[in-house]
């Protein structure tokens, strides 16, 4: 018998001998990533196409307003009014853009070969959430600081009229920070539960949109305490019922007061604290078992 013989052949493999980044940098990427990943860069053309379509919604809209301040000489909407008016919008975005972050991974099964590597589960949810929490708050923010742009630099106000317009736009954009929290931790841990993303899309819209007539409902009962705390059975009118609080006349001017919270501020603010804890630690608690299966 011949004995077998085989030869090995140099295709050109080396080790790698450059530098070994940590965590902060698996962190960032996968941050940056997710980012890219909801307004559809590095993806197809057909992928762009509905966040961009909202983001040119929501900056038409902005530059609307801004035009019709310019002619009239008087504010329109404020910069927390326009966050909760394109509210709806939001909903939607992070429905679309929640699935494409985390249920795309789950269907196709790579998880397991992020966790092969030293990335903390709790890291890689985060990641995601802080990506989806930023794309929410820019797509909120980014129209507002074209209506800063439109009332500061269009009209000769001075230094001062600058300086008095950037203390109106801040809590316009610290009020779209709350929505983008609040809307972002609901969406991501409804997407992380199902690897489908039409389910995931129609589970996130159906919380955000069912609740709605829980709020009609105990709005109606003989109770004026039921009544003013009726609003915090809803993501929206929970996000609502806090800016009606927290920032008074940025939110309520020409609205005759906003929704009627009463005396309960304080509440709805401990409620929406507590259910963006709640979402984060499921959403964790879920990536625990992902892993380890």
């Amino acid at each position: 018998m011949s004995e077998a013989t085989g030869v090995i052949h140099d295709i050109g493999y080396q080790r790698y001998t450059g530098p070994r980044l940590g965590r902060r940098q698996v962190f960032g990427a996968l941050y940056a990533h997710g980012v890219r990943t909801v307004f559809g860069f590095g993806r197809s053309a057909k992928a762009k196409i509905f966040p961009w379509l909202v983001v040119a919604v929501v900056t038409v809209v902005a530059a609307g307003l801004t035009a019709v301040r310019s002619q009239i000489g008087e504010v329109v909407m404020t910069y927390a009014q326009f966050a909760d008016a394109m509210s709806w919008l939001v909903i939607f975005f992070a429905a679309v853009a929640a699935p494409e972050l985390v249920s795309r991974d789950l269907r196709s099964g790579v998880l397991p070969l992020y966790f092969s590597r030293p990335l903390p589960r709790g890291d890689y949810a985060l990641s995601k959430l802080l990506a989806l929490v930023t794309a929410l708050w820019l797509l909120l923010g980014g129209p507002q600081l074209v209506m800063f742009l439109g009332a500061a630099f269009t009209a000769n106000r001075g230094v001062r009229g600058v300086w008095d317009e950037l203390l109106d736009l801040l809590p316009g954009l610290l009020y779209a920070g709350l929505w983008a929290v609040v809307f972002g931790s609901i969406a991501l841990l409804v997407a992380s539960l199902t690897g489908k993303r039409a389910f995931a899309a129609g589970g996130i819209v159906a919380v955000f949109l069912m609740t709605t007539p829980v709020v009609g409902v105990l709005s109606i009962l003989p109770s004026t305490t039921v009544n003013e705390l009726a609003f915090l059975a809803s993501p929206p009118t929970l996000v609502a019922g806090v800016g009606n609080w927290a920032l008074g006349d940025a939110l309520t001017q020409g609205q005759g007061g906003g929704i009627p919270i009463g005396d309960f501020g304080p509440v709805y603010a401990a409620v929406a604290v507590l259910l963006v804890a709640g979402c984060v630690s499921l959403l964790l608690l879920r990536y625990r078992k992902v892993a380890a299966r």
